[in-house]
């Protein structure tokens, strides 16, 4: 388990709309909705990157 955690990588807000190429209100939005798996670190969120994955891979299977 202790592996597994040293290799997640946690993304900024900033950082996962750039990469999805929305913006930060969309992204806050997905979190806030259960539809973007996030931690909350104070006041700040990070979302894993395999959930940023994860989330491309369902929409994109969903409108195929």
């Amino acid at each position: 388990m202790t592996n597994e955690l040293a290799d997640m990588r946690f993304l900024t807000v900033a950082e996962v709309a750039e990469m999805m190429r929305v913006s930060k209100m969309t992204v806050y939005r997905l979190v806030h909705s259960g539809d973007l798996p996030a931690i909350r670190f104070g006041r700040s969120f990070r979302v894993p990157e395999s959930a940023v994955q994860a989330a491309v891979r369902n929409h994109v299977a969903d409108t195929a």
